[in-house]
């Protein structure tokens, strides 16, 4: 297995509530960092282990969150064991149906060239909730973007006329 579908394969995970697919992408002892610069979601800091990096980005995110898109930025990796890119999210919150859009920054380190990770660093820069009536519109975006892998260009010609997420793509764009 690759880098490439190790990432691919948290994704899935992650967005479709999949905590059984984890195992094929990290190691049972790998090491979750998380780096959260808003205080519109919270994480543990750190995570530890297989069955605790399952627990906090699949499991118990599902209770919280559905409709949930992960796109990473750029192109895949190559044949390496460390990897750095961009990711945006769109997801609502079960409970109210607000719409979340946020992004940041995955790095991703393998013990060796397996490909399996042993350690994810997540960095949340900003997340916004923004009320359900735009659901619609940018689900129906999210859901016409390549998936999981999607270039900077195509999230700039293809946002939809909602400023607030105009904002996010713009600001994406600089920070990558």
């Amino acid at each position: 297995m690759s880098l490439t579908n190790s990432i691919e394969t948290y994704i899935l995970a992650k967005d479709g509530n999949r905590p059984h697919l984890m195992h094929r992408a990290f190691a049972a002892d790998a090491e979750l960092v998380m780096n959260i610069k808003t205080d519109e979601i919270t994480f543990p800091s750190t995570v530890k282990g297989l069955d605790g990096i399952s627990a906090t980005l699949v499991s118990e995110f599902a209770q919280r969150y559905e409709n949930i898109y992960t796109f990473c930025l750029g192109t895949p990796p190559g044949n390496v064991v460390a990897f750095r890119c961009g990711w945006l999210v769109c997801m609502s919150d079960k409970n109210t149906g607000a719409v979340r859009i946020g992004f940041g920054d995955y790095q991703w380190v393998c013990r060796d060239g397996s490909g399996v990770i042993s350690k994810l660093v997540i960095t949340i820069e900003e997340m916004k909730t923004l009320p359900s009536e735009l659901s619609n519109s940018i689900f129906q975006w999210a859901n016409m973007l390549p998936y999981p892998w999607c270039s900077n260009d195509v999230l700039l010609r293809s946002t939809p006329n909602i400023p607030a997420v105009q904002e996010t793509i713009r600001f994406l764009g600089r920070c990558q």
